[in-house]
């Protein structure tokens, strides 16, 4: 007799709120890596995650109170590392920046008034494009407003070191801007596997 494997959480059209979840605290801020996107980019690793991937790269970083507070000061700072002009832009990952969009908004108007188009946005998420069009306001809103969407869940059946940006086969990295003009999701032009 095999034993089911249990998969990933996957929540009914906005059943989970950020205004309810959220604690504002984020896991981890990592400036200057190469790895979170594509260019020179600065990291944002928010807390608080209700997805559970089996299999998860960042378990730690589910609980919505692990790390320390986001802060303005850290906004400042990233604001400032955003400035350099190696910098490509800012990626968010978690946690679950969807469940975190008072901190996750916060920061991306801050950019978008200082840089406007000139620093890309990405962010990671276990919800698909599909699920996040049917989300509340704010979670539409976030997205809106970042470049490029890498979505789905971590599926551990389905995991691949060799795709780039993404860890699963199911996960698409998505041009947010096209995806919307169109009402469909549109993959990335630079995706090469």
């Amino acid at each position: 007799m095999s034993v089911k494997q249990r998969g990933p959480k996957n929540p009914a059209p906005q059943e989970w709120r950020s205004e309810n979840l959220s604690q504002g605290y984020i896991a981890d801020y990592k400036p200057f890596n190469f790895v979170d996107g594509e260019g020179v980019r600065c990291s944002l690793y928010v807390s608080g995650c209700l997805f559970a991937c089996p299999g998860c790269y960042n378990r730690v970083a589910q609980n919505f109170r692990y790390g320390r507070p986001y802060t303005r000061e850290l906004e400042d700072q990233i604001i400032a590392d955003l400035g350099q002009s190696y910098v490509q832009g800012l990626t968010l990952l978690g946690g679950e920046p969807f469940l975190n969009t008072k901190t996750c908004l916060s920061l991306v108007n801050r950019i978008r008034a200082t840089y406007g188009a000139t620093k890309d946005i990405w962010a990671w998420t276990g919800y698909t494009w599909e699920e996040l069009m049917q989300e509340s306001a704010d979670k539409r809103e976030l997205l809106a407003k970042i470049d490029i969407l890498v979505d789905g869940r971590f599926m551990q059946a389905q995991m691949d070191l060799t795709l780039q940006f993404r860890g699963s086969a199911n996960q698409r990295i998505i041009d947010v801007a096209k995806s919307l003009a169109t009402q469909k999701p549109v993959i990335w032009a630079k995706l090469v596997h």
